[in-house]
């Protein structure tokens, strides 16, 4: 009976002994899977600003939100047609795609390659007094003049904005100015919908119209 007895003491403490060391090794497990969850919720972080980066170069402006959500005249849509043809279903560049084809440089802006081109938008034309701007579509050498004025012979990114200056196809020069999503052509005419892409130039669209000197 002595015996039974001493038998269930030892083991009672064998169990004794060994609750903490399986408690501890518990614990450790349970800091092992937090320790790797923490670090999943950390490199996270990490992802998202990846994500971030890669959308940088997204058209920017408070005049991109008059642009379509669908169709050809969308982001999407004007990405996959020349800047003539994009521009031509974009509402806010109507009178300028008129100014184009009064040109005669339909063509030639569909097939240059790697431009830039600050798109004056309907607002910018209205600015104009009508006669005087009924006069310049009249005069096909000065339009030429004016709308060359506003093509640079490179894809010009946001960041080269920011102090910049280019040639353009007329052989006159223009200055940029800003940071972020401000940005000035020449100190007079402001940016409402930069960096949309086309399938062979990027558009600013601007809301004054520039003059070559």
């Amino acid at each position: 009976m002595n015996a039974l007895r001493f038998r269930r003491t030892a083991v009672a403490v064998a169990a004794t002994a060994v609750l903490p060391f399986a408690l501890a090794a518990c614990s450790d497990s349970s800091k092992e899977a937090a320790s790797s969850s923490s670090s999943a919720r950390q490199s996270a972080p990490a992802e998202s600003g990846s994500t971030a980066a890669m959308t940088i170069d997204k058209p920017f402006g408070p005049g991109c939100a008059g642009v379509p959500e669908q169709g050809a005249g969308s982001f999407d849509g004007m990405a996959k047609d020349p800047v003539a043809t994009a521009a031509s279903n974009n509402p806010a560049l109507s009178t300028l795609v008129a100014a184009v084809k009064q040109a005669g440089l339909v063509d030639t802006l569909n097939n240059a390659k790697d431009i830039t081109v600050f798109a004056p938008t309907n607002d910018a034309f209205a600015k104009i007094p009508k006669a005087d701007l009924d006069k310049v579509l009249a005069d096909k050498a000065t339009l030429t003049k004016i709308l060359t004025y506003h093509v640079v012979g490179q894809k010009i990114t946001p960041k080269q904005l920011e102090n910049g200056s280019f040639e353009t196809l007329e052989k006159g020069t223009l200055t940029t100015t800003g940071s972020g999503e401000t940005y000035q052509v020449n100190g007079v005419s402001n940016v409402v919908c930069g960096n949309v892409p086309t399938s062979n130039a990027t558009v600013y669209l601007v809301d004054t119209v520039l003059m070559p000197k």
